[in-house]
């Protein structure tokens, strides 16, 4: 699946000389975490979400300067906390540094970009920058929640041991010269050795997800790691 496949869209905007009062009420009403930043041509600018007005004087809840944190930090820095707790504008606390993608970006690359930004949401935008859709968080579990299970035939025995080391070989932390597996009546039984409860865990989960096991039976022991 794609970001165009889950993104909502239209998206609900404001312009750069919005009111931080008017984006607080939009945030509400709509129920939603952020709003994003457009100029006229709907090109994408920054966005503003609840992080941002945290701290804020009207709410009292201006960041706080004792004299000694007056020292360790300079004039720009508590200038600049001054102009997020202050200003008007949202162009003045907006995030301009925004991770955007296409709609065309795979969504595991959005999971991960999300993941490794800690953000909530991605703006989707076009080639030309302007703002197509959005994708948060919870549209990804829509994406789970809604998925339909696949429909494979239940396989044989022997090649449900076969798809089981098939797959392990494939993965890098799999030992498979410490693994064993019967199978009888797609029952699988687990034997050998796993380094860690991870692998051990790891290993239940690969055979589980073969169509036509009926149960796992985990007889692996956890053993160390030598190293020679």
């Amino acid at each position: 699946m794609q970001a165009r496949d889950v993104m909502v869209s239209p998206v609900v905007t404001v312009g750069p000389h919005a009111s931080v009062q008017q984006v607080a009420k939009i945030l509400l009403e709509r129920r939603i975490s952020a709003v994003p930043v457009v100029d006229p041509d709907n090109k994408l600018l920054g966005i503003v979400s609840e992080g941002d007005l945290i701290h804020r004087a009207e709410s009292g809840t201006e960041r706080p300067y004792s004299w000694w944190l007056r020292l360790l930090t300079g004039d720009a820095e508590q200038a600049t906390d001054y102009v997020r707790s202050h200003s008007v504008k949202v162009q003045d606390i907006m995030t301009q540094d925004v991770a955007t993608a296409s709609p065309e970006t795979p969504l595991n690359d959005i999971a991960m970009l999300l993941e490794k930004r800690q953000i909530k949401r991605v703006p989707i935008v076009n080639r030309e920058g302007q703002l197509v859709g959005i994708v948060s968080r919870s549209n990804l579990l829509q994406a789970i929640a809604s998925a339909k299970p696949k429909l494979e035939i239940s396989l044989p025995d022997a090649a449900i041991r076969k798809r089981f080391f098939d797959e392990l070989k494939k993965q890098p932390w799999a030992h498979t010269l410490n693994v064993n597996a019967t199978v009888q009546d797609g029952v699988v039984d687990l034997w050998g050795f796993a380094p860690s409860l991870a692998e051990r865990t790891a290993i239940r989960v690969a055979a589980e997800a073969i169509p036509g096991v009926q149960t796992v039976n985990d007889h692996l022991l956890e053993t160390p790691t030598f190293v020679y």
